[in-house]
């Protein structure tokens, strides 16, 4: 799969590095990075994009400007790409009207676009936008990469006497590289601990995504990305969590 990575910062670059060392050999990666300053109205797209760009399957935008959205249908047309993920994992990068109107324009020339919010919200057939509503969509091309990136998937292995984590095995790591940044950290580390510090461990890493109030989740980006990472620890492990039941006027052992 030829692949093209949209960059303008930190944010794009630590994701392509990690999709470079950890994606499949027959992954071709290619970068642009994006002009560092846009007028307010883009109204000749041609002004601001190079005079050719490599042949491409799949588009990736990781700018870190609204701006460089307006780029990507004329992107898509250069390059004869047939899918597009822009990842919504911050409001100031990528509004979510006009994530709607990306859509459109895509859906016009006949390319398909996901917009995860955030980005490890992505899965093989489909992606969150809102706290409650995830969109369906079919291109083989973004499923093929959400099939090694996007919503964090481990397969922990937990010693039943000790209860302490033996092995993090990552079957799907985070676009950024977060997730087998906290499969190492969780090592050695109790069960009734362990969902605690993945957050700790997504925290740290750190998670870039925006660390302002949205209004589509009333919470952080951030927050809600690490609530997926602690569920997913949950979910493997809570068959060795101790339970502790207190009973109601006795004091606890």
């Amino acid at each position: 799969m030829r692949i093209l990575a949209i960059i303008s910062g930190e944010y794009g670059a630590r994701h392509v590095a990690n999709i470079r060392q950890h994606g499949p050999q027959g992954w071709n990666v290619e970068t642009w990075r994006a002009p560092a300053v846009f007028p307010p109205v883009i109204d000749y797209p041609e002004d601001y994009l190079p005079q050719e760009l490599p042949p491409s399957d799949l588009i990736l935008h990781f700018g870190e400007q609204r701006a460089i959205a307006e780029l990507v249908p004329d992107m898509a047309k250069m390059t004869g790409a047939r899918a597009v993920i822009a990842p919504v994992d911050s409001e100031a990068w990528l509004p979510r009207g006009l994530a709607r109107q990306l859509r459109g324009w895509l859906e016009q020339i006949g390319v398909a676009c996901a917009t995860p919010k955030p980005l490890c919200s992505l899965t093989e057939s489909d992606y969150g936008v809102t706290r409650r509503q995830r969109l369906a969509y079919d291109s083989p091309l973004i499923a093929e990469f959400a099939r090694y990136f996007g919503w964090p998937r481990f397969h922990i292995t937990v010693e039943p006497e000790s209860r302490q984590v033996t092995a993090v095995e990552v079957l799907r790591d985070a676009v950024c590289g977060c997730a087998r940044f906290a499969a190492q950290g969780l090592v050695g580390v109790s069960a009734d601990e362990a969902e605690e510090k993945a957050g700790l461990l997504h925290h740290h890493f750190p998670c870039l995504a925006s660390m302002g109030i949205d209004p589509d989740f009333d919470d952080t980006l951030m927050h809600v990305s690490g609530n997926v990472f602690r569920d997913e620890v949950l979910e493997q492990v809570r068959p060795y969590r101790r339970i502790q039941y207190i009973a109601p006027g006795t004091r606890s052992e």
